[in-house]
């Protein structure tokens, strides 16, 4: 459960889906059960409050409640993976450290033949037992989670302030291997693409449509939704998801604008990740973009803080920076700009506190960083520094991404969010 750290630097956008008959097998165990129940379904929105921060805390976390009686848990929402998992006393394995007591799962277990089985793992998959689905998920940090799935209830509340409890299909994460940006969580909330994402199994119970966003606040906090009744599109920026690439949510590629001016930096494959807490370009684009922020500080009063280590790269004043306001006239804004169609182009604007955070040192830090480095290969990550203080939607309806200027700190119909 792995998100960027400040110090070690991570995210949680999903490589690969192993299926059971990988060489994790001797991690694998048989199934102990527990008591189990179910809910029912009415149409509307969820809201989610959202809690962390970029920096210091280095990760935005939501609560679910999960269970018969429902109990709490701390998830990291990810737009770059599908399943939803606790770490579960089934009993653990390897569970690292959490804020809650390990989830204690049912024993509504789901068979390997089921179709969300399925989808969860690349062609064919053994049964090594048709009782149950195994899975193992591993992220770009190196982290996994290897468990089982199961069904349980989730206290839900909706928008029109009705309470109720679908069932949900969930994995039971009884050993994990944390990746270097490890956060200490209860789990990951799925919000990727696939059937097994959590909002594409609310709208195929007919509760919600198909669409999930989120608001990140500069200020820390902010809100989760899913269901489209929350804002109003007339307002939304939008640019199609890529036909091309279709297992994450992308708009194809984009190219990198420095001030208002296209950079030369085109052709980059770009993912929205809510996982990742820092926006990341391969290589060839970070060396471009570092070349022209490091070409733009020439001749003025700010000189690279080499002995401060929160990002690779940090510039110090005369005096210390109290906010991004102070070193506005050192920095331009950037800007991701799409194709939309024939002839049609939309700008995803990343001002300079959608790249640029102020270190507990004074310091200001480049918060995009070399994708390259930490194995993206081509891959050009938008994480939550680059998507505070917007709203962005993700429309698998429609099949859009769309963004709009929000205020984060204060979420829609606060009196009906989810406990």
């Amino acid at each position: 459960m792995k998100r960027g750290a400040i110090m070690v630097l991570g995210f949680l956008f999903l490589l690969f889906n192993v299926s059971p008959s990988s060489a994790s097998d001797d991690r694998r165990q048989k199934w102990w059960k527990w008591p189990s129940s179910a809910g029912n379904s009415i149409c509307s929105s969820v809201v989610l409050p959202l809690y962390g921060n970029v920096y210091p805390q280095g990760f935005y976390y939501a609560q679910i409640n999960i269970g018969h009686p429902p109990r709490p848990y701390f998830v990291d929402p990810d737009t770059g993976s599908d399943l939803t998992w606790l770490q579960c006393d089934a009993p653990c394995v390897h569970c690292t450290q959490a804020p809650h007591p390990y989830y204690r799962p049912n024993n509504d277990l789901v068979p390997c033949k089921d179709p969300l089985c399925a989808s969860l793992h690349a062609g064919d998959h053994r049964c090594d037992d048709p009782g149950q689905c195994d899975y193992e998920v591993e992220y770009a940090d190196g982290g996994s989670s290897l468990g089982v799935l199961i069904n349980d209830v989730s206290l839900v509340n909706l928008t029109t302030g009705v309470r109720i409890t679908p069932r949900l299909t969930i994995g039971c994460g009884y050993d994990q291997i944390p990746g270097p940006s490890y956060q200490p969580l209860d789990g990951v909330l799925g919000l990727g693409k696939g059937k097994t994402g959590i909002v594409s199994q609310l709208h195929s119970q007919g509760l919600i449509r198909n669409v999930v966003g989120h608001c990140f606040s500069s200020r820390g906090g902010g809100f989760l939704f899913f269901g489209d009744d929350i804002y109003d599109p007339s307002r939304v920026v939008s640019t199609p998801m890529s036909r091309d690439y279709r297992k994450h949510y992308s708009p194809g590629y984009g190219e990198v604008i420095y001030g208002g001016k296209p950079t030369g930096l085109k052709n980059l494959l770009v993912i929205f990740d809510s996982g990742s807490s820092f926006t990341y370009l391969s290589s060839q684009a970070y060396e471009g973009l570092l070349y022209l922020v490091t070409k733009e500080l020439s001749g003025k009063p700010v000189k690279e803080a080499v002995d401060d280590k929160t990002l690779p790269f940090c510039w110090k004043g005369r005096r210390p920076f109290r906010g991004i306001r102070d070193v506005s006239k050192y920095f331009k804004p950037l800007a991701l700009r799409f194709s939309s169609g024939w002839r049609s182009k939309t700008q995803f604007e990343i001002p300079l506190e959608g790249y640029l955070l102020i270190s507990s040192r004074g310091n200001v830090c480049l918060g995009i960083l070399n994708g390259t480095e930490v194995g993206l290969q081509n891959f050009n990550i938008i994480g939550d520094i680059s998507m505070q203080d917007k709203m962005v939607i993700y429309d698998n309806e429609k099949q859009t991404i769309g963004w709009t200027p929000a205020n984060c700190d204060r979420p829609p119909r606060p009196d009906a969010m989810s406990i």
